[in-house]
């Protein structure tokens, strides 16, 4: 059983994902009644602020983005009870000291919610470590980007492991939190239909496509400095690799889970130099329309040129067993034709058609997991049209939808962040991304920037509002595949 923490510290306070999502989610928390009862939420940032002026800030965020049928002037006001504020810059070691004091007693229990500049991690976790908030009823959790390749995460990853074992620190991946994401493992794991044919034998191929109508909103520095292919396929992308391939864990447990998920990580098949030209497409976004409206191209956006991709698209294998020879289609890029994060299992035809000679077409079956922006599972199937069949059997592909939002109409959609600060709360790390996870996934990533490199491959353009470019379609269609739009 895992044991609640009395007290929760947020570096990035007063930050935009703090605003966003981290406090509207504790928020939530709160008026369900599912926070402990004496939890208090501590805030720091280099803002001067005290406990009253974080107070109006945290209600100016509620009131912003909290949906209308959430917002309650009694839970409101006894959830900003829990807050408090210490300024801090964490470049200064002088200033934890202060941060302890404000903390006072944490004999039960601390977890700690880090998201700061990468540069700033070092400090941090020193600075923790010299005031006494680093002891083994602390635990901390990490919020992403965790370095830009192998060597950078390696070091990161070190200066954590030297104040917090890897029991004690949480790193987050928001799509772990997402319903969907979580009911890949109950419909495949809780369902006899799928799991024998959830393999070579029964699959074609995969395809995954996490597509933004967005440019770079606000994230301009950091973006051009990451690129897509870190950004999206490092951490989200691989995870739902490993969910739809990796093989059944003994039970639902954090190490049973992780321990499959990273054997998956590891049997991914290096791209090398001479394959990256082949396997992988890289874009940049050029000037369009997305959604009627005209929008300028990525060098305008930035105010520089720039060679970063914003569109990357992979075929990957996973070189093992169940999945030997099964491609899997990967996708993601900015200012898309539409909003989509999608995997799509396509199963391989039946064996025999005993409709072929009456005139009757089959389509494989197709299962879609959609994530966002509607969540649903859709199977698609096979069935007979209605009709006297004068002129042979005429069948026509239908499908069989099982909608999140209707089917469990009266329960309460809840957003990532409330799930992953429930369970740092809780100390419960199955839905968090361990070291050998992480270090997996960047090893592969490196791999495909060292091909890039060596091929000196640059990024193609794209017209905004488009599905990216014309090369990530010949990917699939050599194989006589279409991705699924």
């Amino acid at each position: 059983m895992h044991q609640p923490v009395g007290k929760l510290l947020l570096f990035g306070a007063t930050g935009d994902l703090a605003q966003r999502m981290l406090l509207p989610s504790l928020y939530a928390l709160h008026a369900d009644g599912l926070l402990p009862a004496g939890l208090t939420i501590t805030g720091t940032a280099r803002s001067e602020k005290d406990d009253q002026s974080y107070r109006e800030f945290a209600r100016h965020a509620l009131e912003e983005f909290l949906p209308a049928d959430r917002k309650d002037d009694s839970a409101v006001g006894s959830f900003l009870d829990r807050l408090r504020y210490q300024s801090l810059d964490a470049a200064n070691l002088d200033g934890f000291a202060g941060l302890k004091e404000k903390l006072g007693d944490i004999s039960g229990g601390l977890a700690i919610f880090l998201s700061t500049a990468p540069w700033l991690f070092g400090p941090t976790i020193e600075g923790l470590k010299g005031a006494g908030l680093t002891g083994d009823n602390v635990r901390i959790s990490l919020e992403k980007p965790l370095g830009k390749d192998l060597a950078s995460s390696r070091e990161i990853n070190d200066l954590v492991a030297g104040a917090f074992p890897e029991e004690r620190t949480f790193r987050i991946d928001h799509y772990l939190g997402k319903e969907t994401v979580q009911n890949i493992l109950a419909l495949r794991f809780g369902n006899s239909l799928f799991e024998p044919v959830w393999n070579a034998q029964g699959i074609d191929h995969v395809q995954i496509t996490v597509s933004e109508t967005v440019g770079l909103e606000g994230r301009a520095g950091f973006y051009d400095e990451t690129g897509a292919l870190r950004d999206m396929v490092q951490n989200h992308m691989l995870q739902l690799v490993a969910l739809i391939a990796m093989e059944p864990p003994a039970r639902f447990d954090g190490t049973a889970i992780r321990d499959e998920k990273v054997k998956v990580l590891r049997s991914l098949r290096r791209i090398s130099a001479s394959e990256a030209p082949q396997l992988t497409v890289t874009g940049q976004y050029g000037g369009g329309a997305v959604k009627g409206e005209i929008v300028r191209d990525y060098a305008t956006d930035l105010e520089k040129p720039s060679d970063t991709e914003t569109f990357v698209a992979i075929k990957a294998h996973v070189d093992n067993w169940r999945w030997h020879g099964v491609p899997f289609y990967l996708r993601t890029g900015k200012r898309l034709a539409e909003r989509r994060s999608e995997i799509v299992i396509q199963f391989k035809p039946v064996p025999h058609s005993i409709f072929a000679e009456r005139g009757g077409a089959l389509q494989p079956n197709v299962l879609a997991i959609r994530l966002q922006p509607e969540e649903y599972v859709r199977l698609l199937v096979m069935a007979k049209q209605p009709g006297l069949d004068r002129e042979g059997v005429r069948l026509r592909e239908v499908p069989l939808n099982l909608s999140l939002e209707n089917e469990f109409a009266g329960t309460r959609r809840r957003i990532a962040y409330e799930r992953l600060l429930l369970d740092l709360i809780e100390g419960d790390p199955t839905l968090f991304v361990r070291r050998d996870e992480v270090e997996a996934q960047w090893e592969w990533i490196d791999g495909i920037r060292a091909g890039w490199d060596a091929n000196d491959i640059k990024p193609k353009p794209y017209a905004s509002g488009s599905w990216g470019p014309s090369a990530s379609i010949a990917l699939t269609e050599r194989d006589g595949v279409t991705w699924n739009e």
